[in-house]
């Protein structure tokens, strides 16, 4: 017997480029890195421009990359997906990504290896 099958949603890759940081206004600013206990930390807004060759708006698309501090050091240990951008329009758009780095951490920061993947219909509701 044949049944209806919807057809799959497929991840669409999001080139990103253009990267920079800047600090948060001070509204953002406060909070905390927590792994048990409360660390000082600073918070940064990464910007950049996100390319979407196809057709259709992309939604939910997943920002992975890694970030290192002055001293080559990951910023963000065994973790590469560093936020989402909730929608992408077809052609290049802006999108920012708040993060928060232990006060630790020497700055400048590196940005290297971002991309984004979305799907071409929304997943979440």
């Amino acid at each position: 017997m044949w049944g209806f099958t919807p057809s799959a949603v497929a991840l669409t890759q999001i080139k990103l480029f253009d990267l920079s940081y800047k600090d948060c206004p001070p509204e953002l600013a406060k909070g905390a890195v927590t792994s048990g206990t409360t660390m000082a930390a600073n918070c940064f807004i990464v910007t950049g421009k996100a390319e979407n060759s196809t057709n259709k708006t992309v939604y939910d698309a997943d920002i992975f990359g890694r970030i290192y501090d002055a001293n080559n050091d990951l910023v963000m240990q065994n973790r590469t997906r560093l936020g989402s951008i909730a929608e992408v329009p077809p052609g290049i758009s802006n999108f920012e990504l708040r993060i928060s780095v232990p006060a630790n951490q020497p700055t400048p920061l590196k940005l290297k290896q971002f991309k984004a993947a979305g799907f071409s219909a929304q997943v979440r509701k």
